[in-house]
């Protein structure tokens, strides 16, 4: 039946009803009425598949080179009548680059004078021409369009205005005479039009006007307000120009420009970064038997809980999503107990799984089963760089982001700390695993530094550094080891990167407090449906995180139904991480 949440007719009411009278609203309708009238808005709006159906065959004859060869054009829905190229590979990078490329040919075949400016996104590109070549550009526009499926926008600042329209119609001609910075660009989509990707990646075109003997900027951008209309052009990479590229994968196009925007910025990241995951699968019977051997395990309810061990693929869709949205990471360490999972490519050279024996130097540790010990041994990864990112498997990037989202240039890193409170009252028995060692952390923390901690951390990827990782296990010795040597959770751990690291890296000045789009989302919740659908409609969250700490055992089937739904919608496109006959028999199914 589709989203209910990602009709046109709902995305118009969140945009022009305030969020004060929506939440009262939703206080006074009951939830399955809601649900209803949101089911019934998709259905009317599938209505009009037969206009799709007559505009996508109306694209496939006015650009026939792009309905071959494995390409094919598409009449989207609820998007401005707009038609996407279809590309099983769809990506934001990739169709950022593919419009710079678009404008770039463009406009060297017209012979306009350009250079790349460094802009306020890293997520477009931006290019300089001059106000006298206005009327050459819109010959070059119009010339794009004849090309393929091109679009423009006007903007004021960085902000879009007004509709997004042909780059060969009337009012795209209208838009190009008249506007200070037109954005431009095509529409991709996945084959199942699940991911759509538009403008939001496309290509700035600023004209400078004249003053002084200087041409001046029509908007703020990181590196000058005016050039010289003689400063000498140089070129270099694209990466030069933006934190959002694929640093360590391909190198990228070069790309004309002038020095002031050529020379690195004090805010640039310029050092590698890592990722590292932890993983295990419940199911495994080997894994069972290792456990077993040891008895119940843990202290709390929560430590034994199934759910804790369930994997529900999550892993697969977490890569995706780190492929997609951040492809400036170097490598990825996925640490396991003697275990993979069976799609995945670890022979990539981008990847490296970790046992558990590599990083525990005392064998009686092991095995383990407690998250909060083998955390405690992540610094020791084999060649590991300084600066990294932790994820669980079910933590998610939603949109694309950049180093600068989670460190800073000068090496610190960012933390992103939780409304949520770690319990004042002192130490129980009864104590959840979590609020358990957050209390341990206090009390060290504020024995160290006489500071009473009381947020806890998102659970969003955790930006860490190795050094400050080997200086905890050292100020902290005997409670790191004890926590190292605990098998099961239990109440005398302390949680080090995704709590104690970031307070003791801010008292110690290599840590700052800051800011992420985030969404928490618990699987046994009975809002969990619509708020997926939501995310999902909306893709406006830097990370969210898919819980389940105490799943009823008769909920896990239709859970994993849902959330599998929700992850190959929201993650279309296969990762490099996995196998390629697993890719080509799942998409046979």
């Amino acid at each position: 039946m589709g989203n209910p949440e990602a009709s046109a007719a709902v995305g118009v009411y969140r945009t022009l009803v305030p969020a004060g009278l929506r939440r009262r609203i939703a206080r006074r309708v009951p939830l399955r009425l809601r649900m209803a009238l949101k089911q019934l808005l998709r259905r009317l709006h599938t209505v009009n598949l037969g206009a799709r159906m007559i505009r996508g065959a109306r694209a496939r004859r006015r650009w026939p080179h792009l309905s071959g060869a494995g390409e094919r054009l598409v009449a989207l829905a609820g998007h401005g009548a707009r038609v996407a190229l279809v590309r099983p590979t769809v990506s934001p990078l990739g169709l950022r680059e593919a419009n710079l490329e678009l404008v770039v040919t463009a406009l060297e075949e017209a012979g306009v004078d350009y250079f790349a400016v460094r802009g306020t996104s890293d997520f477009r590109s931006c290019l300089a021409v001059a106000e006298a070549d206005r009327d050459l550009v819109g010959r070059v526009l119009r010339r794009c369009a004849e090309r393929g499926p091109v679009y423009l926008r006007a903007c004021r600042g960085e902000a879009a205005q007004g509709r997004t329209v042909p780059a060969g119609s009337r009012p795209g001609l209208r838009l190009a005479r008249r506007s200070a910075v037109l954005r431009v660009g095509m529409v991709w989509s996945d084959p199942a039009a699940s991911l759509v990707l538009g403008l939001e990646h496309g290509c700035d075109i600023e004209f400078w006007r004249p003053e002084d003997g200087r041409l001046l900027a029509p908007r703020p951008n990181r590196v000058t307000e005016d050039v010289a209309p003689d400063e000498p052009r140089v070129t270099v990479p694209v990466s030069r120009l933006t934190g959002f590229a694929a640093l360590h994968t391909r190198r990228t196009r070069s790309v004309r420009t002038i020095r002031p925007c050529a020379d690195p910025l004090p805010e640039d990241v310029r050092f590698p970064v890592d990722v590292v995951y932890t993983w295990v699968d419940g199911s495994d019977p080997e894994w069972q038997r290792r456990r077993g051997a040891f008895g119940e395990g843990g202290y709390h309810s929560e430590s034994a809980n199934a759910a804790r061990y369930i994997s529900r693929d999550e892993l697969r869709y977490s890569l995706r999503a780190l492929e997609q949205n951040a492809p400036w990471v170097r490598h990825v360490f996925l640490v396991t107990d003697r275990q993979r999972p069976a799609w995945l490519n670890d022979g990539h050279p981008r990847l490296t799984v970790v046992d558990h024996s590599e990083i525990f130097d005392d064998p009686a540790a092991l095995p383990t089963f407690n998250s909060h010990a083998i955390e405690s041994r992540l610094h020791h990864i084999k060649g590991l760089s300084e600066h990294f990112l932790y994820f669980n498997d079910d933590m998610f990037l939603g949109s694309p982001v950049t180093p600068q989202d989670f460190f800073l240039s000068n090496g610190m890193t960012r933390t992103f700390f939780s409304p949520s409170q770690v319990p004042r009252w002192a130490p129980t028995p009864v104590d959840r695993p979590v609020d358990a060692a957050g209390k341990n952390n206090r009390r060290l923390l504020q024995d160290h530094f006489g500071t009473a901690i009381v947020q806890k951390l998102r659970h969003a990827p955790y930006a860490l550094r190795r050094s400050v990782l080997a200086e905890i296990e050292r100020e902290f010795a005997e409670e790191h080891r004890r926590t190292s040597h605990s098998r099961f959770r239990s109440a005398g751990d302390i949680s080090i990167p995704s709590s104690l690291y970031h307070y003791y890296a801010y008292f110690t000045g290599r840590a700052v407090p800051s800011n992420i789009a985030f969404a928490y989302l618990d699987l046994a919740r009975p809002e969990i449906q619509r708020r997926l659908g939501i995310l999902l409609a909306r893709r406006d969250r830097q990370a969210f995180c898919i819980n389940d700490t105490l799943s009823d055992g008769h909920d896990v089937d239709r859970q994993t139904a849902m959330l599998s739904r929700f992850l190959k919608s929201y993650y279309p496109v296969p990762s490099p991480f996995e196998r390629k006959d697993e890719r080509k028999e799942r998409e046979v199914r």
